[in-house]
């Protein structure tokens, strides 16, 4: 009987397991591109102190760019 249990319990998984599996072509997906080097990039502060991107390797950086059109 448990082993019946068991065999039943491991037939429901594996039809979840197929059931939650996505459909990726009708989904569009694309392949993942690795992530690419950052372009130079060197910008003045609000004292006129020029910052390069390079200077700040290693460190975490979070550009915000914003603009009105």
């Amino acid at each position: 009987m448990m082993r019946v249990a068991a065999a039943v319990g491991a037939l429901l998984l594996a039809a979840q397991a197929a059931a939650a599996t996505p459909n990726w072509p009708a989904l569009d997906a694309e392949a993942y591109e690795p992530p690419k080097a950052a372009p130079a990039l060197a910008l003045p502060d609000p004292d006129g102190k020029v910052t390069r991107l390079e200077d700040l390797r290693g460190k975490v950086v979070l550009l915000f760019f914003w603009a009105t059109w």
